[in-house]
């Protein structure tokens, strides 16, 4: 059969992207900790990312590891993809519930290896689940399939964000201010039998092992006899491009607590910061699920009328879980604006993943730009919040530019990719950084906080994957591959 007539599995699918969820769960987490442990530890912003980098520092010990050991033995097809991907479940629950002694001990370091345990299980995860996503049908819609699982992980950073808002702080009138850390065990012992279960379920899903498919491989002259990162610049670019995607997409909400504490942004305190965590990793939602839409084989009528329901839906399930949660959401009703602006911005790079790539690039500098400029706090911040729509499909179009044309070194070149991920721990620190200039230059830069200067750094990142979506087609170009047909292929 064709591989581009192949249907998506999507009984397996839907099983596998139950993992994509609690990656987004876990995620948001980290966002919801990281102000508490400042006030708990008594931290700089810059210690407080320590948290972000224990976490996602995870991902590059795993994938290296993993990337070893199948130097000299191919892990996946030794054990499976479904053992494989329980395994690292089973590590993350491992993790989980080390926060137990951690709160007890009341040791910081603790809890950053207890994180540093979760993210190692998510890397083995990663590594599994990314791939495996692509090739549940028809490569023609890989990347979108992948849009479609980041949706369902958008939904988990949406709910982890309110859920452990409410489970640490409680809600309306018996809200909290003052935090114990033996309020942090109950969540986490949950959230570790739950890793359990679902390692239990994935072991005995009829997830099935890709079938091996003949794919085209680069042309590449003066190729090393082994293979070699360097004798493919769209994915040591690919690699840059995922350390510095993840790293925008952690540094801008890693931070957002701290900016909306300056007197100039609000002074909003830790119970209060919940619904915007919630709102930022809910604008990767939606733009998830607008780009989901195009795994489904529709009229370009009802597609077009999806992409703008789709994220009314989204924001409605924002809305809806903050005032479940009794947060007062109604400054949050401006924000259909930039939706409107991210809706129009999807239709310019229509089905192309370069286009779409350098487009949202594009237009997340601008919003970045924009935030930094504006005189109004109330509107800035949205601003940069917004910078998670446009952040939404980079991953998956990243990611499928990377590994073109790699054909049988594919499994090596994804775990180099998700070693990248490292950015979500190294990108946050310099940013927190800047905000600590605070302490010593209390007269900020250029008539603004340190704090707030500091979204120059997601404003830079957004500049380089703009750059990697325009360039990368040009290099496949070279090597004899038309990239944007084999995207559009399918459709």
């Amino acid at each position: 059969m064709n591989s581009e007539n192949l249907q998506t599995k999507w009984g397996q699918f839907i099983s596998l992207i139950v993992v994509f969820f609690f990656w987004g769960f876990v995620g948001s987490a980290n966002d919801i900790l990281i102000p508490v442990f400042k006030k708990v530890f008594t931290l700089s912003q810059l210690q407080s990312q320590l948290v972000a980098w224990a976490f996602y520092a995870a991902y590059f010990v795993g994938s290296l590891i993993f990337f070893l050991i199948s130097l000299k033995s191919d892990v996946l097809q030794r054990f499976g993809y479904k053992k494989t991907l329980s395994a690292g479940l089973i590590v993350s629950a491992i993790g989980s519930l080390l926060f137990v002694p951690a709160a007890t001990m009341e040791s910081f370091t603790f809890f950053l290896t207890a994180l540093f345990t979760v993210g190692l299980g998510f890397s083995i995860q990663q590594i599994v689940a990314n791939p495996l996503a692509i090739k549940m049908g028809s490569p023609a819609t890989g990347a979108h399939r992948l849009t479609l699982a980041g949706g369902l992980n958008s939904f988990g950073t949406t709910l982890g964000a309110i859920l452990l808002g409410i489970a640490l702080f409680g809600m309306g009138d018996n809200k909290k201010t003052n935090l114990s850390l033996e309020d942090i065990k109950l969540p986490f012992v949950i959230l570790g039998f739950t890793f359990v279960l679902v390692a239990i379920f994935m072991y005995f899903s009829k997830i099935e092992d890709p079938a091996k498919t003949d794919v085209v491989e680069a042309k590449i002259e003066n190729k090393h006899d082994k293979f070699s990162i360097l004798d493919y610049p769209q994915l040591y670019l690919g690699m840059l491009g995922i350390f510095i995607y993840v790293g925008t997409e952690v540094t801008i909400i890693s931070n957002l607590p701290a900016l909306l504490h300056t007197k100039e942004f609000g002074g909003i305190l830790e119970d209060a910061i919940s619904p915007f965590i919630a709102l930022y990793w809910g604008s990767l939602m939606i733009g998830r699920w607008n780009g989901g839409v195009n795994v489904f084989n529709t009229s370009n009528l009802v597609n077009t009328a999806l992409k703008f329901i789709v994220p009314a839906l989204a924001f409605g399930v924002i809305i809806g879980a903050n005032i479940f949660a009794a947060h007062d959401v109604s400054e949050f009703y401006i924000y259909p604006l930039w939706i409107l602006l991210f809706i129009a911005v999807s239709f310019v790079g229509g089905k192309n993943s370069s286009k779409t790539l350098m487009l949202f690039g594009i237009s997340g500098f601008a919003m970045m730009l924009a935030g930094l400029v504006c005189t109004d706090t109330e509107i800035a911040k949205y601003f940069f919040i917004s910078g998670g729509l446009f952040l939404s499909i980079m991953w998956p179009s990243i990611f499928d530019l990377a590994i073109a044309g790699l054909g049988k070194n594919t499994g090596k070149a994804s775990s180099f990719l998700i070693m990248m991920i490292l950015g979500g721990g190294v990108i946050p620190l310099a940013q927190g950084a800047i905000c600590d200039l605070d302490l010593t230059n209390p007269n900020g830069i250029l008539g603004i906080s340190y704090t707030h200067f500091s979204y120059v750094v997601p404003l830079l990142g957004f500049a380089y994957l703009a750059f990697y979506g325009f360039y990368c087609p040009k290099i496949l170009k070279s090597q004899g591959i038309n990239f944007d047909s084999k995207i559009a292929g399918g459709h």
